[in-house]
């Protein structure tokens, strides 16, 4: 992977060189000459940028520029961590668009074979197809959660931009993706099609507003899912304090590093990234709160605490609740306190389970069953696997 990558700019290794003892520009391992990556050795953590953006649908020739977001992270302190990191540089635009999601596919799965989590800064979000056909090689099915404001499924057969990129991940060969979540779409940037084609994929939509309401309730979404991607545009404008980003609407600084937070935490997330960054060089504030969104990710994955085995009766609680002619079984684990709903294996029906299986779930949705509300993610799981 190392022919894709360049150093980081010689500014930002000379700004690590003066930052006080104990930041994370202090600590983690830098790739700062040409065909010399670091020893990635017990390192958990490799922060690469992708400056690729040609095919943004408001491409006016401007390049990208991360030096803002690296040098916000770098002089920050990291928490009680036990997990290293280490900061590949960039992959530059390819003669073609195509190259760069090859490069961005190359070193994403080179990273996932070493277990070490990728965390990509990255311009135009069509990039994230490069992001996914990186799983390719490592898992069958993967579930993808995009914090955004559009759902970005387009006209699979028009050309790939960053507004339609989903719609080749759904089409094109091999087909991975099993379950799509979007986490803060607001309806006004979304053509009713879409909103009808996300319900009838069965894929999950939640609102802005709902998930602001209570924004406790979308951790769930994130512990069932593989890659996790946020478009820098689900934040409102006002925080990233940058003309080129428009939206007034939009998630504060708490709510979307609680977001991150809640990815990071998750056992199961492998990859990280952050698309639609322009240039942060005039909005110091912009660029520090994109690096305490990564801080905040890092200090998650730093934390995760697994359920233990729920072959073992004394690790969880099981409740089971009488909804119409079924019985939904809830599990809570005694370890973490999280709670699970069973998805039973359905023998005489064409059924993609295997085996029963749980799937995350909130208190609020077993006190819902108790009240003959069936949870409506049970539905669109059971109904995906029936078909």
């Amino acid at each position: 992977m190392i022919e894709f990558l360049t150093p980081v700019s010689k500014s930002i290794v000379a700004h690590s060189e003066v930052l006080p003892a104990g930041t994370i520009g202090k600590s983690l391992a830098i790739h700062s000459r040409q065909g010399e990556l670091p020893d990635l050795t017990n390192v958990k953590f490799a922060i690469f940028g992708c400056k690729e953006n040609r095919r943004d649908v408001n491409y006016m020739g401007i390049d990208i520029h991360l030096d803002a977001i690296r040098m916000a992270l770098y002089g920050l302190f990291p928490g009680n961590w036990k997990h290293t990191m280490a900061d590949l540089g960039d992959i530059e635009k390819g003669a073609s668009v195509d190259d760069s999601y090859f490069a961005v596919t190359t070193v994403t799965a080179a990273l996932l074979k070493k277990n070490i989590i990728p965390i990509i800064l990255g311009g135009s979000q069509d990039v994230l197809y490069g992001q996914y056909r990186a799983y390719d090689s490592i898992v069958s099915m993967i579930n993808m959660v995009n914090v955004d404001t559009r759902f970005d499924l387009g006209d699979a057969e028009a050309a790939i931009n960053n507004k339609s990129y989903v719609g080749k991940i759904i089409v094109d060969k091999p087909y991975n993706l099993f379950n799509y979540s979007v986490v803060g779409y607001q309806s006004f940037f979304n053509p009713p099609q879409e909103i009808a084609l996300m319900e009838a994929l069965y894929f999950d939509a939640h609102r802005l507003g709902v998930v602001t309401a209570d924004i406790k309730d979308v951790e769930p979404i994130f512990r069932n899912a593989d890659l996790v991607t946020l478009d820098v545009s689900a934040i409102k404008s006002s925080e990233l304090g940058i003309y080129s980003h428009e939206n007034p609407n939009g998630f504060d600084g708490r709510e979307i590093c609680a977001i991150s937070r809640y990815a990071g935490i998750s056992g199961r997330v492998s990859s990280f990234s952050l698309f639609e960054i322009s240039d942060f060089t005039n909005s110091k504030s912009g660029a520090m709160l994109l690096a305490q969104v990564l801080w905040y990710f890092i200090e998650g994955v730093n934390f995760r605490v697994s359920d233990d085995d729920f072959k073992d009766q004394k690790s969880y609680t099981t409740y089971k609740v009488p909804i119409d002619d079924d019985i939904l079984i809830f599990k809570k684990s005694n370890k973490t306190g999280r709670w699970w709903i069973e998805l039973p294996f359905i023998s005489n029906i064409n059924n993609k389970l295997k085996s029963s299986t749980l799937l995350p779930c909130t208190y609020g949705e077993y006190l819902g069953a108790t009240n003959q509300e069936i949870p409506e993610r049970w539905l669109k799981a059971r109904r995906k696997n029936e078909v």
